[in-house]
């Protein structure tokens, strides 16, 4: 069953990126480009967009704070609320591939049924960072740990 909850919130998200727009990148551009607000050449449907979008998740986060889940034991919510380098850094990383190619990561993803040339390379690279990232993580655990370990034996 929770397979199916997980396919049926893909399915709508899926559905609500292509109906909104944010699928083009042509069009998320257009909205991140406010230099063109005085030209007249400003896309702020995305704008709306966004704002339905919290209207709904505000909302629904407050509910689901106070029930608990139908398909799992308990609710998995973040445990950092700190606002840290890798926080800061991610956020910029996205903010700078997003406007230099009108897609992260959802659209991208959708967006491989077009079979564009520059899609699947967007979307290899991502997995590429993705990949080299988790490869980073596991290098400085391991040294975290040889250095935890070498501690230990000095103690």
């Amino acid at each position: 069953m929770r397979a199916l909850a997980s396919l049926f919130c893909g399915f709508m998200f899926g559905w609500g990126l292509l109906i909104s727009g944010m699928i083009r990148p042509d069009k998320v551009l257009g909205f991140l480009d406010v230099l063109a607000i005085p030209s007249g050449n400003w896309d702020p449907s995305l704008a709306v967009v966004m704002a339905a979008a919290l209207a709904v998740t505000v909302p629904g986060y407050a509910l689901a704070r106070r029930r608990s889940p139908l398909f799992a034991a308990q609710n998995q919510w973040p445990e950092q609320t700190a606002i840290d380098r890798p926080l800061v850094a991610g956020a910029a990383l996205f903010g700078i591939g997003w406007g230099l190619v009108g897609l992260c990561p959802g659209p991208a993803i959708e967006n491989l049924a077009t079979r564009s040339p520059s899609v699947v390379v967007f979307v290899v690279a991502m997995a590429v960072g993705m990949f080299a990232y988790h490869l980073w993580e596991a290098r400085g655990a391991a040294a975290a740990a040889r250095g935890g370990a070498a501690a230990a034996a000095d103690g």
